[in-house]
């Protein structure tokens, strides 16, 4: 029996036991949760334009992925932790079916980080028609929405075409996003006043969302810190600590890896901020790590079959198996709080450097700022960065 019968059959049979009326069961990306209803989620559809003048776009919003992660995922709402919940759709895409809209989902909302890097990255940009309107509506329509009262709903459009292109209004987007409690931010990729005649500023007031503007040809400039290097080697021994299991562990275990590897590609921020993300207890993997997965449920992971096991257990006994689990779930802990610590001072350290630079117009200072803003707003709590100490 697989692992994911297994677990099926464990909740039906002990359901009525295991979960109070505060509980529920969803399957997020494969694998089975139990999720309590009261824990907040925060819930971001990004929606990115890929037409042929996008690619800086693309390219910011690949570096800044674990830049956003990070700061909604340091939040706290009734002393609660966010989950944290990312869609990605893309729009104005000649590839794309003009029968679609030139628009496509991508992804939708999912928990699965890794996943949404490895989309992400596997964006490219072609000319198209850009219908801010449709694309609005199709994330309205198609995305499952959370109804609980704790949780934060947002979508952030970006972009550089009139915001009043295609048959379906952005008005009746944004009325419907109203009726739904869906904040929409709009991000305008060039001139602020451009973006104000073009819709843009009109389209995030009526939603109650953020107009902002970002320059997309800007690079974003990486402040080293005397814990970069450091930080690194920590995560390599994270990744060590990760074992996959089933018919599809060894391959995600390799995509965790390539995804270290896209983030690093881009710069040593995006590679330091997704590394600090892995340290956050929303970056979980239950559904090929079998580390993680001995957390939700430790006796249908010890009755895997051996062949389902990782190559490090199969042969052992189920002793065994739960004394190497145990292990080295105690040494991934001690790896990420290591991880927490340092990564909060060079978070401060970097914090305090960029206030004697010159203010850049990228995603990192204008999107990810705006949407932690929001987040206050509705409730999460925040702490503010120490000063750095020498």
């Amino acid at each position: 029996m697989t692992f994911s019968r297994l677990l099926l059959s464990s909740v039906f049979a002990c359901s009525a036991l295991a979960f109070p009326a505060s509980a529920q069961i969803t399957d997020v990306s494969g694998a089975l949760h139990r999720k309590h209803i009261q824990q907040p989620r925060i819930q971001i559809a990004l929606l990115l334009d890929t037409s042929n003048s996008m690619d800086g776009l693309i390219g910011q919003a690949k570096s800044q992925l674990w830049t956003l992660v990070n700061e909604l995922g340091e939040g706290k709402k009734h002393g609660q932790t966010p989950i944290i919940e990312l869609a990605l759709y893309e729009y104005g895409n000649s590839n794309i079916s003009v029968s679609k809209g030139y628009i496509r989902q991508v992804l939708s909302l999912t928990t699965d980080l890794d996943d949404v890097s490895e989309k992400l990255f596997a964006l490219s940009t072609d000319g198209g028609q850009e219908y801010a309107g449709e694309v609005l509506t199709k994330s309205l329509d198609e995305l499952e929405w959370s109804d609980g009262k704790d949780d934060m709903k947002l979508i952030i459009i970006a972009g550089n075409e009139p915001f009043t292109q295609g048959t379906v209004t952005w008005q009746s987007a944004c009325e419907r996003a109203k009726q739904g409690g869906v904040i929409i931010d709009t991000i305008h990729c060039g001139d602020t006043d451009v973006g104000i005649r073009t819709g843009w500023k009109e389209a995030a007031d009526c939603a109650g969302g953020i107009y902002m503007t970002i320059n997309q040809d800007e690079k974003y400039v990486h402040v080293p810190s005397p814990w970069d290097d450091t930080l690194i080697d920590l995560n390599k021994k994270l990744n060590d600590t990760y074992f996959g299991y089933g018919a599809s562990g060894a391959h995600l275990k390799e995509r965790q890896a390539v995804q270290d590897s896209n983030a690093a590609s881009m710069n040593k921020g995006a590679q330091i901020s997704r590394l600090r993300a892995k340290s956050q207890p929303g970056y979980s993997n239950e559904s090929w790590d079998i580390i993680d997965a001995y957390k939700k449920d430790q006796s249908s992971v010890l009755s895997l079959s051996d062949e389902e096991m990782p190559e490090e257990l199969k042969g052992k006994t189920a002793g065994e198996r739960k004394t190497f689990i145990e292990t080295k779930q105690v040494e991934r802990t001690d790896i990420q709080k290591q991880i927490a610590e340092l990564g909060q001072k060079q978070k401060n350290y970097v914090a305090e450097k960029r206030k004697e630079m010159s203010e850049t117009k990228t995603l990192d200072n204008i999107m990810v700022t705006a949407v932690r803003k929001q987040a206050s707003e509705t409730g999460f709590k925040y702490q503010e960065p120490e000063e750095p100490k020498p």
